[in-house]
């Protein structure tokens, strides 16, 4: 992940052969912030998107963001996240604290990532209140925020303004992280308009801080072969387009 223009301010630690919850279960800490690739749909298509942050167009290894508690009087590690949860017949839409044991499935997270920015025990402070207020008062999560940002995605001379499809006390994932930092006076992406915050976004930050990054080369090779595929397919779509168009005119 080639995401940082100065590696002596923001140094990029890979970090090999180790199973997710040794991973996070070492890196995670209070007022970090964590990356997660997943395998869904979802996921995909959130990639997927993100590519038009990239100059080359890469898919992005991030579709999830998230901030780390610390660990609780249960000995866990707790996170805070705006996101989608279903199981069985509960089903919760918006901000909502989990254990980190969620993102010990690595069929389901393939890629994931911790990034330390250092803050004071003030800013951890700051930003953990302002995400206890937000999961107390059941902050929604907000699916036509993160179609305004697919839309700025394609057009980016609306990536600074206000997200189109923008609505009170709702948040989806790397806008809520976004919305936490700025609380404690750090500003995770000038120039970009906070409900418009990508996870790729998040990643790509110019603010010093150490990331630690679980590789898995099988993870980076999967979305690369993905869009791969999508490519070709849309390719031979318009080929089979044009085709049809020469014959009418033909006729």
């Amino acid at each position: 992940m080639s995401t940082q223009p100065d590696s002596t301010r923001s140094p990029i630690i890979t970090v090999p052969a180790m199973s997710n919850r040794e991973f996070l279960e070492t890196y995670a800490g209070a007022g970090r912030l964590g990356l997660s690739g997943g395998v869904t749909l979802v996921d995909r298509a959130i990639s997927r998107a993100e590519r038009h942050v990239d100059g080359q167009g890469h898919w992005s290894l991030w579709s999830h963001a998230f901030v780390f508690e610390g660990r609780r009087q249960d000995g866990e590690h707790w996170v805070m996240e705006s996101d989608l949860q279903f199981k069985r017949k509960h089903i919760r839409l918006g901000v909502q604290e989990n254990r980190i044991a969620k993102y010990f499935d690595e069929k389901l997270y393939r890629s994931l990532a911790v990034l330390d920015f250092g803050l004071t025990a003030n800013q951890v402070t700051l930003l953990l209140r302002e995400g206890l207020e937000l999961v107390a008062n059941q902050t929604r999560y907000s699916f036509r925020e993160l179609v305004g940002t697919l839309i700025a995605l394609r057009h980016s001379d609306l990536r600074s303004r206000d997200n189109v499809l923008a609505r009170d006390s709702s948040f989806y994932c790397s806008a809520f992280v976004r919305h936490l930092f700025h609380r404690a006076g750090v500003d995770l992406a000038p120039g970009v308009d906070p409900k418009n915050t990508t996870p790729e976004d998040l990643a790509r930050t110019l603010l010093p801080h150490t990331t630690y990054v679980l590789s898995r080369e099988a993870a980076s090779s999967r979305l690369t072969g993905l869009a791969r595929r999508v490519r070709q397919r849309i390719r031979a779509k318009l080929e089979r387009a044009r085709r049809g168009i020469r014959r009418k005119n033909a006729s």
